[in-house]
């Protein structure tokens, strides 16, 4: 059965919630993710803007995402005493393309994948940047 493209807020919007049913579920980024977020409905709608803005900073968007989620990493990895390591963000990536996949498929999905995997070596190097500080 042929996938269609991420298209507008709605897909986005599924992809971060299937994917975080996912996180809050797995044994390692469950606790970290669960302890740490309040109010996922918040939070989720906080996640759907940011990648709406990232997938399609090109369009005039009604909402567009202002915030500085390495700051928010950054912290978390302090409040864990610095037990942020490359495994989880590996095991964060493995699910955001299994949601990805198991959803979609086309050129924004493929644009989504490079992005998060782009992203997720920018925040783990500046995490353990700021560890030195």
């Amino acid at each position: 059965m042929m996938k269609a493209d991420i298209k507008n807020r709605e897909d986005i919007a599924k992809l971060v919630s299937e994917f975080y049913k996912k996180v809050r579920e797995d044994a390692v980024l469950g606790p970290f993710f669960n302890e740490t977020i309040k109010d996922w409905e918040h939070h989720l709608n906080h996640l759907t803007t940011f990648w709406e803005t990232s997938l399609f900073m090109t369009k005039k968007l009604e909402q567009k995402y202002y915030g500085n989620p390495l700051e928010a990493h950054v912290k978390v990895d302090k409040k864990y005493n610095h037990s942020i390591t490359e495994l989880h963000f590996g095991i964060w990536l493995n699910l955001w393309y299994q949601t990805l996949d198991e959803l979609f498929e086309g050129d924004v999905v493929e644009n989504a994948k490079r992005r998060a995997r782009k992203m997720g070596t920018f925040m783990y190097l500046k995490i353990f940047e700021a560890r030195q500080k």
